[in-house]
């Protein structure tokens, strides 16, 4: 079998197993593969496919990764309707903690609510404005 068919096997194994397992880094390692193949095709020889095809996966993976750090997460998500179904309930407060948290029922259990580091806070209803990983963060209506 010649190394370039068994370049694009392994190309194809690796994109089959990120079709299965939804990790995106695995087609940078095909495309690796690929330039092993080609580099193949060309008739390279074997330690030089296989650096083509550290190589090219390498920087693919690092321009990867690189894309990914410089590309900012939306800040606003949590806070948004669409992205948390929590966001515009009402909450009732009976009383704040001396740490400024608050325990309030709400969908049949029972959760920390925080306020604005600015604002004071107060008993009485409360809109929720934001979900801070597990608490809510919420306004006084």
């Amino acid at each position: 079998m010649a190394d370039s068919t068994i370049w694009w096997l392994i190309a194809g194994t690796v994109v089959v197993a990120e079709l299965l397992t939804g990790t995106f880094y695995l087609l940078m390692l095909a495309l690796g593969s690929v330039a092993a193949a080609v580099a193949a095709h060309l008739g390279l020889s074997a330690a030089l496919q296989t650096a083509a095809a550290a190589i090219v996966s390498s920087a693919a993976l690092l321009a990867c990764y690189q894309l990914k750090k410089k590309r900012p997460g939306d800040p606003r998500a949590p806070s948004e309707h669409s992205v948390s179904l929590d966001v515009g309930e009402t909450v009732l407060i009976e009383r704040w903690g001396t740490d400024g948290t608050a325990t309030v029922k709400y969908r049949g259990a029972q959760w920390t609510a925080i306020h604005r580091p600015d604002a004071t806070p107060c008993t009485g209803r409360h809109r929720v404005v934001e979900l801070v990983g597990s608490r809510l963060l919420v306004d006084p209506l």
